[in-house]
């Protein structure tokens, strides 16, 4: 009776994963989080450590870890990598000068054991901004055609006017709910 009841809860009830959100230090990170939390643009300020909220969406409660990313945060964020059902990887489309950085760092997090069967959502943010790199640029310049052997996604977002935000969420949902605990 107690594991049909548990398989019940499971089939109706909310989900829950754990998402790292994670990318260089002003991706916008923090202003998507938030964005997808409250609904609306947050001020913020540089993510010394990590912010961490719940984001409850199409029947899945994400526990969403928004960690720092500056350089001297970076070789930390692999303290937060056990349990985690999907990165967010968030690119700032605009900052062109810093994608082979932002690739090299997302390659490391890719090669980490702790996340072979994370699902990986990129969000190519700052799509607003004059001379923003398309998604199509941004998935070229992190290599994600090349990658086989693990589900990805890419979506053109603006946290700031809220684009792209919710279809990129809609991904995620659809492919945890496919995926078993």
């Amino acid at each position: 009776m107690g594991l049909w009841l548990s398989r019940l809860v499971g089939l109706f009830g909310e989900k829950e994963a754990r998402i790292l959100v994670l990318g260089l230090d002003n991706a916008g990170k923090t202003t998507i989080l938030y964005r997808l939390q409250v609904g609306e643009v947050v001020s913020t300020i540089p993510t010394i450590g990590f912010n961490v909220e719940t984001v409850t969406y199409k029947n899945i409660k994400f526990q969403v870890w928004d960690l720092g990313g500056q350089t001297s945060i970076r070789p930390y964020w692999r303290c937060y990598y056990p349990n985690t059902q999907a990165i967010i990887y968030v690119v700032d489309s605009s900052d062109t000068e810093r994608i082979s950085v932002s690739a090299g760092e997302f390659h490391a997090i890719l090669d980490e054991d702790e996340l072979k069967d994370a699902l990986i959502l990129v969000y190519a943010n700052k799509q607003d901004l004059p001379g923003a790199l398309d998604d199509a640029s941004v998935a070229e310049g992190l290599g994600l055609p090349k990658i086989k052997s693990r589900d990805w996604a890419i979506f053109k977002t603006s946290a700031i006017k809220g684009e792209g935000l919710f279809e990129g969420l809609d991904w995620l949902s659809s492919m945890l709910k496919t995926r078993r605990r």
